[in-house]
C-alpha cells in the first residue's frame, strides 16, 4: 500500500459521500450491519446461542469495536499536520547537534490490528526527526500521525514505514527515525519484535544520528525475533478446515472495513483468526471434581500464586489475559490442590467466551468442594477492550475476588492472603 496515494486510502469516506451512508447512524451504516450479520455467524459456529443475555448485543459491540480500531483508513495525515507546522527562529540548517538538532519523542502506546489474524497488537512507538525549514510539527501530531497508520490491518515493518514516510513528506524534516517495539498475543505469552524506519538522515542506521537517537531511547534494540516469525499463526499449521460458512463471514468483516479480502497478505487471515477463536468453541459439559472433607483444626492457609489464563471478552470478542491466585486450607499432609489440577481448572474456564467476575466465580465453585468450603480466588488481567477501544487506556488492570467458606468472615486470613499476593508481584 502506498500511503501517499490519498484516493486509495480515503477511497471509502468518498463513497460514503456519494451513497450518502454518513448521514445514516452508526448502528444503520450497510458496514456496521454486515459486520453484526458475520459475527451472528461466527458465534452460531462456536455453539453459542446469540440470543443468550450476555452475547445479544455482541455483534453490534464487535463492529463498534472492529470499525473504531480500523478508523485509519478514513482519516488523512495531511489534516492532522497542516495546521500544527509552527515557525521556529534557528532552525533553517536543520543540524543535529546544533540549534535545530534532534527531537526525540517517546514511549507512544497504540494498538493495531494484525492483518494476519485479526488479533490487536500493542505497539509503543519512538519518533526522531531534526526539524528544517525554521518550523516545528506540534508534539501532540506524532502521535496523531501514528494513530492513522496503526489504526488498520497492519504488520509491524509496514507500519514503521508508513509512519516514517509520511512524517517525512507532510514535514519536510532533515530526515526522520521511527522505532517500535510491538507485542502479538501468543498463549501462554507475547512474540516481542523491534522494527525500525529511517528517511532522510536516518537512512543509515550505523549514522551518529541514528546513535544519538537511540541513546536517547535508553534501551538496546531487540534483533532476536524476525518478521517472518512475528504472527504465531502464519508459523502453525492446522489441518483441520475451517467452516465455510464462518470463513465467509470473516471475509465480509474484511470487506466492511474498506479491506480487500482476496489481497495476499489477507488471503489466509479468515483461517487464521477462525483457528483462534475456535480455541474458545462452547463446549456442553460442567467440570466437577470430588469433595474431599477436612478436619477444621490446625489447618495452614495454602496458596497457588499467579497462573497464567487467557480468556476471550464475550462483549466484544477481544483476548484478556493475566493470573489466577488461590487460598485454601490444608493440613500438614499432601496439598489438597496439586497445581496441575488447578492449572486446568483454570484454562477450562479461561478459554471461553467470559467476562472476568463469571470466571472468577466458576474456578472458585469448582475448587472448593476439594478444601471443605473455604477459598479465596483473585484474578488479575488485562483487558484488550479497555485499551484497544473506547477509552485505550494503556497500563490499567483489573482484579476480581470471590470468597467462600472462612474466608468470607475472616478477614484476618483474608488479609494475610492478599498480602501474600503483594509479596509474589
Amino acid at each position: 500500500m502506498n500511503l501517499l496515494d490519498e484516493e486509495h486510502f480515503n477511497v471509502e469516506i468518498e463513497n460514503g459521500m456519494k451513497n450518502g451512508c454518513l448521514d445514516l447512524p452508526f448502528e444503520l451504516q450497510p458496514e456496521t450491519i454486515a459486520i453484526q450479520e458475520a459475527v451472528k455467524v461466527i458465534l452460531k459456529g462456536l455453539g453459542e446461542d446469540i440470543n443468550r443475555e450476555g452475547i445479544k448485543k455482541t455483534p453490534f459491540r464487535v463492529a463498534k469495536a472492529l470499525r473504531q480500531g480500523t478508523r485509519g483508513y478514513k482519516q488523512k495525515v495531511k489534516d492532522f499536520v497542516q495546521s500544527a507546522l509552527f515557525p521556529e527562529t534557528g532552525l533553517a540548517d536543520g543540524q543535529a547537534g546544533g540549534v535545530g538538532g534532534l527531537v526525540v519523542i517517546r514511549d507512544l502506546d497504540h494498538y493495531s490490528y494484525c492483518e494476519s489474524c485479526l488479533l490487536p497488537f500493542r505497539v509503543k512507538c519512538h519518533i526522531g526527526y531534526v526539524p528544517s525549514g525554521g518550523r516545528v510539527l506540534g508534539l501532540s501530531k506524532f502521535s496523531r500521525v501514528a494513530d492513522v497508520f496503526a489504526k488498520r490491518l497492519q504488520e509491524p515493518q509496514r507500519l514503521a514505514g508508513e509512519i516514517c514516510s509520511a512524517l517525512q513528506h507532510w514535514v519536510e524534516p532533515s530526515g526522520v527515525a521511527v522505532v517500535l517495539q510491538c507485542s502479538h498475543p501468543h498463549f501462554p505469552g507475547f512474540v516481542e519484535l523491534t522494527v525500525t524506519s529511517g528517511s532522510g538522515g536516518f537512512e543509515d542506521e550505523s549514522s551518529e544520528l541514528w546513535c544519538e537517537f537511540l541513546s536517547l531511547l535508553k534501551f538496546k534494540l531487540r534483533r532476536d525475533v524476525s518478521m517472518k516469525d512475528w504472527c504465531p499463526f502464519v508459523i502453525e499449521n492446522s489441518s483441520k478446515e475451517a467452516d465455510s460458512g464462518m470463513v465467509s463471514a470473516v471475509v465480509s468483516i474484511l470487506k466492511a472495513l474498506g479491506e480487500d479480502p482476496s489481497r495476499k497478505e489477507l488471503v489466509s487471515t479468515p483461517t487464521r483468526f477462525l483457528k483462534w477463536m475456535m480455541k474458545f468453541q462452547y463446549v456442553n459439559f460442567e467440570m466437577k471434581l470430588n469433595r474431599f472433607d477436612y478436619n477444621l483444626k490446625e489447618r495452614r492457609l495454602s496458596c497457588e500464586m499467579n497462573i497464567q489464563f487467557w480468556s476471550m471478552c464475550e462483549h466484544h470478542l477481544l483476548p484478556f489475559y493475566g493470573v489466577v491466585h488461590i487460598g485454601y486450607f490444608c493440613d500438614d499432609g499432601p496439598k489438597a490442590l496439586e497445581r496441575s489440577l488447578v492449572e486446568s481448572v483454570v484454562k477450562f474456564y479461561g478459554f471461553k467466551l467470559q467476562v472476568q467476575e463469571r470466571m472468577t466465580r466458576q474456578i472458585a465453585e469448582t475448587l472448593s468442594p476439594q478444601v471443605s468450603g473455604d477459598i479465596i480466588v483473585v484474578a488479575e488481567a488485562e483487558h484488550t477492550c479497555m485499551i484497544s477501544r473506547g477509552i485505550e487506556k494503556f497500563g490499567s488492570s483489573t482484579a476480581t475476588v470471590v470468597v467462600l467458606g472462612r474466608f468470607s468472615s475472616d478477614l484476618s486470613v483474608r488479609t494475610k492472603f492478599l498480602e501474600s499476593i503483594q509479596k509474589t508481584d
